[in-house]
């Protein structure tokens, strides 16, 4: 039964919960004042153990039965009975300190720098902030995460290891920076040479390069996990509490990356306050260079990481379909969703040297990737740019009979010999998407393209260019020759015995 929005329609079912309501309230308001009422704070914890869903109904169902219990439903005619306890109103969340180094001077000592000194301060000293609330995070994460559910057994440990990986490893890395920068700084407040202690320091954050690494697979597990109501019910518990700032989990697992991106910035930004000829220019220029060959590092394996982890998730229908380029690859170009001409979602990769369109399926719990017809190598693709309306896509029964759909933002892949398989017409959702696969398709091709060829496949293949051997007299010369007709060729003279080679161009014309 659905509730109806017109005003001058009652449905039957809510007619009859208002008058069981009303009785009930008349019964409750006839009996005697000296019966034991439980106090309000009790009862509405009842309704708190209704663990937070996503279905509209219970979730609705939920809120009917907190407004109940605080008595906000009433109907006409009947007074409303005072609660006996007041509920407690939510706690803020925890905020962070956001005060500037500046603010922690006098207006004499402020008076005693030049703008441009103050603006450099206040460079390192939000550096210097950024380390003590990236440690307060990590060591809360271990805190209210962590611990809790390895003591609740909401999650096994080493489903927790797999999650969380070495992060309390990195709190002493980021204490020790902090010691650093406050023996550095002096009696007023400023720290006179910071480009030393950076330099120094930032090679040790190549310790990030195995957690970057584990970061796709633990976020699979973290996902996969919050299927189960205790580890949701948990979580979310977690997030309403004020200690959180209203940041989930992954947001705290995510804090290390996205705090080593900032370095490069942060670095910049004391540079651009640092006067050229302050001894911390040449030092600062170096830190920068140290960190972003850190960064490239870390990126590149945890591009390798990434992409072995879409490998091991694809599952192959038939043999015919497994193309050794697959495992020797070690980049993944691009990868993402989308419809071919039927409507059908299918999840795309693009590896390095080959091009696989995947259906994603789950076996046995496991969420996987089935190969979806024949990998294309990048080296045999061929990428068609399609016009907006040059195809119809299908997928459904209104569209069929419709002229007014046109289908957009679509493209075509192929083999260059059609008998290798099929082509794909492919749709993605806007197109910004468009212009990024079709960006990342010609980028593989040209690297592709560019590349020598292996020593073995040196000499044009049977699917591009046929060879042809022959023989050639000349002024009583014997050679044997080798080419594909149309290019140079390769001539080995054979009378006499001997053996030299020559390279020269000819027309394909055979003397009979």
């Amino acid at each position: 039964m659905v509730a109806y929005d017109e005003p001058c329609v009652v449905p039957i079912k809510r007619t009859l919960q208002k008058i069981d309501y009303q009785n009930q309230t008349c019964k409750e308001l006839e009996e005697p004042c000296t019966k034991r009422v439980r106090p309000l704070g009790r009862v509405t914890s009842l309704a708190n153990l209704i663990s937070p869903v996503k279905n509209g109904a219970v979730r609705r169902f939920g809120q009917t039965l907190q407004a109940s219990f605080r008595g906000d439903g009433r109907s006409p005619g009947v007074p409303q009975q005072k609660p006996c306890s007041k509920a407690a109103a939510p706690t803020p969340p925890k905020r962070r300190n956001s005060m500037l180094w500046s603010e922690t001077l006098d207006v004499h000592q402020k008076g005693t720098f030049s703008t441009k000194e103050i603006k450099r301060q206040e460079a390192i000293f939000e550096l210097s902030r950024g380390e003590q609330d990236l440690i307060e995070d990590l060591k809360l994460a271990r805190k209210a995460y962590h611990d809790p559910m390895l003591k609740l057994s909401i999650m096994s440990e080493e489903e927790l290891t797999a999650i969380f990986g070495d992060l309390d490893a990195y709190i002493p890395l980021h204490e020790d920076l902090l010691a650093h920068l406050a023996k550095a700084t002096g009696p007023d407040g400023t720290v006179g040479q910071i480009g030393k202690i950076v330099v120094d320091w930032l090679p040790r954050l190549n310790a990030y390069r195995a957690y970057c690494s584990n970061q796709l697979a633990a976020k699979a597990l973290l996902d996969q996990k919050k299927q189960d109501p205790r580890v949701q019910d948990f979580l979310q518990r977690c997030l309403e509490s004020p200690f959180s700032r209203k940041l989930d989990l992954w947001s705290f697992l995510d804090i290390p990356r996205s705090r080593l991106v900032k370095y490069p910035l942060l670095l910049k930004e004391i540079l651009r306050h640092t006067p050229p000829d302050h001894p911390d220019t040449a030092s600062l220029e170096q830190a920068i260079s140290i960190i972003q060959a850190v960064l490239a590092d870390i990126n590149m394996k945890k591009g390798e990481s990434e992409c072995q982890y879409y490998i091991d998730k694809l599952e192959y229908l038939d043999d015919r379909q497994k193309d050794p380029r697959i495992e020797q690859c070690k980049s993944l170009l691009c990868h993402g969703e989308l419809r071919n001409k039927s409507g059908t979602k299918l999840h795309v990769f693009l590896f390095t040297e080959v091009l696989v369109l995947t259906r994603p399926v789950t076996r046995n719990d496991r969420h996987c990737f089935q190969v979806y017809r024949q990998p294309i190598p990048v080296q045999d693709l061929v990428l068609e740019d399609l016009q907006d309306g040059d195809v119809r896509m299908g997928g459904s029964f209104r569209g069929a009979f419709s002229n007014a759909d046109k289908a957009k933002n679509i493209f075509r892949v192929r083999f260059q010999d059609p008998s290798h398989g099929q082509s794909h017409t492919l749709q993605v959702n806007d197109i910004f998407h468009k212009q990024q696969w079709i960006n990342c398709l010609r980028t593989a091709m040209s690297t592709q393209k560019d590349s020598p060829l292996p020593e073995s496949e040196s000499l044009s293949t049977p699917a591009t260019r046929p060879l042809i051997c022959f023989g050639v007299d000349s002024n009583n010369t014997r050679s044997l020759c080798l080419s594909d007709g149309q290019s140079e060729g390769l001539c080995v003279n054979v009378d006499d015995g001997s053996k030299e080679c020559d390279r020269f161009l000819f027309k394909a014309n055979l003397n009979k």
